[in-house]
């Protein structure tokens, strides 16, 4: 029907027409695929949920005299630098220490021992101030042995986030069985059935309205945390051959993406620090992804609605790496606000946020609209094959208590 090269000469002229997968689907109802899809050009999904698997990278530039940091804790999180003189990464998941930084501004949110990467990285981004406290290798070319400093964002060179695993196609369902409180990455799971959390948004999710990531791949622009970024790699565990019902939509994880964008170009409102109790920190991010609307079956694909998707109910008391399930639930049951497991009601809640999703929809859209946002065709297709290898443990007795 159209490429995207006829959709970016649109957009460069102020006549592309952009729906939100909301009004997509509200579209499609009223007038068939046929007729919306000679309509729509693009339709902009979003994402605002914690994605641990992310980071930054940050390059401070060179003291005088040099040093080549051997070990950095940027406001009691510690950094990696072992692939730089003065190159970092920080990861979103890693913990402060348990030791109580002085220098960190006392008036900032969150307790430091319930403070971490996720925190850090959204203060940069937000241009607050951030210790930096590093210890030097003395070599011939770079004799400094420490440094104690702060950083903002405008006062390092590079600073992006490169984000190993983001936008899981789909997710699971928690539940805890057992007899006490656990402390997930999904949150706090109430005893015997106390509460559900699920992480995916359904049929607004990205990925389930494009469910053989015909529209994205290697290369494509999205907005990452407000501003530009690109899909530069499959994620980790990026499991495509998951099984899946006959809309191709998969019935648990399946595929996911390595993201990457300028931090020094996001807006703080799509960016934050968060923390689970018991668990650990990590990032709230939020992420508009466009699907160019090239034929009908790729509309028709954004039809899908959430009686049609489902999830699977996981049993976390279990502390197995493969643990026992109640079975499949749709998305609709889990937005109603409560299951029947085992013949009990249980209230489910989402650990995503569907409103800043759709708002992450509605900004890209805006923007599409604008003539600020073109698209970009991949120049590789994400793999399709590609399967999990779990780490089991042969001849070793594990202590699981």
């Amino acid at each position: 029907m159209r490429t995207i090269a006829e959709i970016n000469d649109k957009i460069r002229q102020g006549n592309a027409i952009a729906w939100t997968i909301t009004e997509a689907k509200a579209q499609i109802a009223e007038r068939g695929v046929v007729e919306a899809a000679k309509v729509v050009d693009v339709v902009t999904t979003g994402a605002f949920e914690p994605m641990e698997g992310s980071g930054a990278i940050l390059n401070l530039g060179q003291t005088d005299p040099p040093i080549k940091i051997a070990e950095c804790h940027l406001d009691g999180v510690l950094a990696y630098a072992g692939f730089g003189a003065v190159d970092l990464y920080l990861g979103a998941g890693q913990m402060a220490s348990s030791r109580r930084d002085s220098s960190r501004d006392s008036s900032r949110d969150g307790d430091p021992e319930e403070r971490g990467g996720g925190h850090v990285i959204a203060d940069l981004i937000a241009d607050k101030p951030v210790s930096l406290s590093a210890i030097g290798q003395a070599t011939d070319c770079y004799p400094r042995t420490g440094l104690d400093t702060t950083i903002t964002r405008d006062r390092i060179n590079q600073f992006y986030l490169f984000n190993p695993r983001n936008l899981y196609q789909n997710f699971i369902v928690a539940v805890n069985g057992g007899e006490r409180p656990l402390f997930t990455y999904l949150g706090p799971l109430q005893p015997r059935l106390g509460n559900a959390v699920y992480a995916n948004i359904g049929a607004l999710s990205p990925f389930l309205n494009d469910p053989d990531l015909q529209t994205i791949g290697i290369g494509t622009r999205i907005l990452l945390g407000g501003g530009e970024g690109y899909i530069a790699w499959e994620g980790t565990q990026h499991f495509p051959l998951q099984r899946r019902l006959p809309n191709r939509a998969p019935v648990g994880p399946a595929a996911t993406v390595a993201l990457i964008g300028d931090a020094k170009r996001m807006d703080s409102h799509w960016v934050r620090g968060c923390y689970f109790k018991g668990y650990g920190p990590s990032l709230m991010l939020g992420v508009g992804v466009p699907i160019p609307i090239l034929s009908e079956e790729i509309l028709a694909r954004c039809a899908i609605t959430d009686e049609e998707l489902v999830a699977p109910v996981v049993d976390f008391s279990i502390p197995r790496r493969v643990r026992p399930t109640f079975g499949l639930v749709s998305y609709a049951q889990l937005k109603s606000g409560q299951l029947i497991l085992d013949g009990k009601k249980v209230r489910t809640a989402p650990l995503a946020s569907l409103y800043l999703a759709s708002q992450a929809a509605l900004d890209l859209k805006q923007r599409i609209e604008s003539g600020e946002f073109e698209l970009t065709s991949a120049i590789a297709p994400l793999p399709a094959d590609t399967r999990l290898m779990p780490q089991d443990t042969w001849g070793t007795q594990i202590d699981m208590t």
